[in-house]
């Protein structure tokens, strides 16, 4: 199993450049920018970590068809990949906080990334095409320009119809703070999937998001993971019925604002819930302990290991340089 990097989005593009050589010094599989409403233009702010390296892939995390149409996304990912001399890649996604804030619904979510998938694999043939869709329709678009092998388009995907989509056009998914039995039952469906439409699942690419918290001091740690858990997927039962007790499940689903607040005014508790069950939602969603007691979370990620992941996707938050470090010198052996 490969590790790669998800990098902070909101990071100038010469810190990224500078993050994503270390990465590649050493031997992180990937780094990864999401597409967020407050970020940087991950396209072009992945451009200078493009030309800075040249092995690590690299690519955005999850753009969405609703906000830039396919066409678009299209053009700024095969620029970026030919900048990195094949290297890019992309989660496509039917969501993100950037809709809610724009006031886009999005409707049939599954169609609309499965035509996104289409149009851009379509243009990675360098011919002029035609395409016409239930959600979008294009005349005449063709990339002559292209010489880089085409990017992977991997989809962002968690729940049963994305996960059956995936297996008919994407090369990949990337599953979002997926405990380890869920995990193995996404990848299992998506393979499935990948069987009916007479393509091999063995050359799929699976990836896991998920947070990592890791600092010399425990409280800093925990705090940190706390203040992030609005974000970690966290007001979905089906995930919480596999850790917690029905009434922890209805307790985390009633305080919604309070986890908004932790996260919007960097709060170190979530009001009005039960430490004990806040500690349980940051043991089980997230990556967080202290570099001299990383045994732990080794096994957790082996679990994941088990389930078929081919990478586990790290999200480092401060001082990501000494995080890399730590992975890379600790973590990364158990995975060769």
């Amino acid at each position: 199993m490969q590790i790669d990097l998800i990098l902070d989005s909101r990071a100038s593009a010469d810190d990224l450049a500078e993050q994503a050589s270390l990465a590649e010094k050493l031997g992180f599989s990937g780094i990864w920018v999401s597409s967020l409403l407050d970020g940087r233009d991950p396209f072009a702010n992945l451009s200078v970590a493009a030309r800075a390296t040249r092995t690590v892939a690299l690519g955005p995390i999850a753009v969405n068809p609703y906000d830039m149409h396919p066409v678009r996304i299209s053009s700024a990912l095969h620029t970026l990949n030919e900048l990195a001399g094949g290297r890019a890649r992309i989660v496509l996604g039917g969501g993100g906080e950037a809709l809610e804030a724009l006031g886009i619904e999005a409707h049939r979510r599954v169609r609309t990334v499965r035509e996104a998938v289409d149009i851009i694999q379509l243009a990675s043939a360098r011919k002029r095409f035609d395409y016409s869709g239930e959600i979008f329709n294009v005349h005449g678009y063709g990339l002559g320009w292209l010489t880089a092998p085409a990017p992977s388009v991997f989809v962002g995907a968690n729940m049963d119809q994305m996960l059956r989509m995936s297996g008919c056009g994407a090369t990949g998914v990337m599953l979002s703070d997926m405990p380890p039995v869920l995990a193995r039952a996404a990848i299992d469906k998506a393979k499935a999937s990948a069987r009916t439409h007479a393509r091999d699942p063995e050359s799929f690419w699976f990836g896991n998001f998920m947070a990592w918290h890791v600092y010399p001091e425990l409280q800093r740690a925990r705090a940190e993971a706390r203040r992030w858990l609005l974000v970690r997927g966290l007001f979905r039962p089906w995930v919480l019925e596999t850790f917690l007790e029905p009434a922890e499940v209805a307790e985390v689903m009633g305080h919604r604002q309070a986890f908004v607040d932790a996260f919007t005014q960097r709060l170190d508790h979530i009001a009005g819930v039960d430490p004990a069950v806040t500690e349980k939602l940051v043991e089980h969603l997230t990556l967080t302990g202290t570099p001299d007691n990383l045994d732990g979370l080794i096994s957790h990620l082996q679990a994941y290991r088990d389930t078929g992941l081919t990478t586990f996707c790290l999200r480092l938050y401060e001082e990501p340089k000494v995080a890399m470090r730590h992975i890379a010198e600790r973590v990364m052996p158990h995975f060769r």
